[in-house]
């Protein structure tokens, strides 16, 4: 029988009414919005993309956005300062910084620079320390997304056998951390595992398997094991087409539940970063 498909929008839009009715009562409580602020440094055409569906999501559901473009030429330190002015404006709840970044910017050393009370993706090193402690409200979205099409099939984690294959550090590596705390038995395959050629053995017993590499097809149809649950993480662009990391027709038909690609992890991620605002909103008001 054909895998049952996750489709992400049917989860976002029931976690946007609930962060909707959420901001309602926070604003009528606090007399305030949450606001989200997004820095974006030179003009890129997939990140102005990106910033358009936050804009667009974050006012249906009553949190203000506001983007901050800067020019290609900010330096590190002009960028750095930047970020230390906006952790002092009580006025917003949250900052991200939209990626990719100019040649010369390192990312990470801002990500590490906004306040971890302000940090809307849950990349700060203490939130995602908070994940490993197993107490924590905010995350990296997609990690967090991948979470929550889990626990829409009902699975109990405890004691499955999951795979994560793909080891970054906005994916792979806190995903792991919170499938160990739901008590699942969790292995992490990265291009180790590839160059050693195992893995097809550990993915063949992923009773949950999680791909998050970007390289479309790495995971073939026929690894999958019958009745796995499979999320396709990888956004890919073939020819015309965009497919995930995963091959999506021979493992539909051995899956019990499969995200599509897209429409399965994406849509979801959005929703996750108001939700990340909104509990900052919550934890500083």
């Amino acid at each position: 029988m054909p895998a049952k498909l996750l489709e992400g929008k049917i989860i976002a839009d029931s976690l946007k009414a609930k962060i909707k009715a959420e901001v309602d009562g926070l604003k009528t409580k606090h007399n305030r919005a949450p606001k989200l602020l997004a820095v974006q440094i030179g003009e890129n055409a997939s990140s102005s993309v990106y910033v358009k569906a936050q804009k667009k999501v974050a006012e249906s559901l009553g949190i203000e956005y506001e983007l901050k473009v800067l020019p290609e030429t900010f330096s590190q330190a002009q960028a750095e300062a930047l970020i230390k002015e906006l952790n002092n404006d009580k006025n917003i709840t949250a900052i991200i910084l939209q990626l990719p970044v100019p040649k010369g910017i390192d990312a990470k050393i801002l990500v590490k620079g906004i306040a971890p009370e302000k940090d809307a993706e849950g990349m700060h090193p203490e939130n995602l320390g908070k994940i490993l402690l197993g107490n924590y409200k905010i995350g990296p979205c997609t990690a967090m997304a991948v979470m929550e099409l889990l626990e829409s099939t009902k699975i109990n984690l405890y004691g499955k056998e999951a795979v994560v294959v793909g080891h970054s550090e906005i994916v792979g590596k806190p995903l792991s951390l919170m499938l160990l705390n739901k008590f699942a038995t969790t292995t992490v395959c990265h291009i180790g595992t590839g160059q050693r050629g195992t893995l097809p053995e550990h993915v063949k017993r992923a009773e949950v398997l999680i791909v998050a590499v970007g390289k479309a097809g790495i995971v073939k149809g026929d690894w999958v094991k019958e009745g796995g649950i499979v999320i396709d993480v990888g956004i890919n662009k073939v020819g015309d087409k965009i497919v995930g990391d995963v091959e999506f027709g021979p493992a539909s038909e051995r899956a019990s539940y499969i995200t599509p690609v897209p429409g399965g992890v994406g849509p979801l991620t959005t929703a996750i970063l108001m939700r990340n605002t909104v509990e900052l909103f919550k934890a500083g008001a």
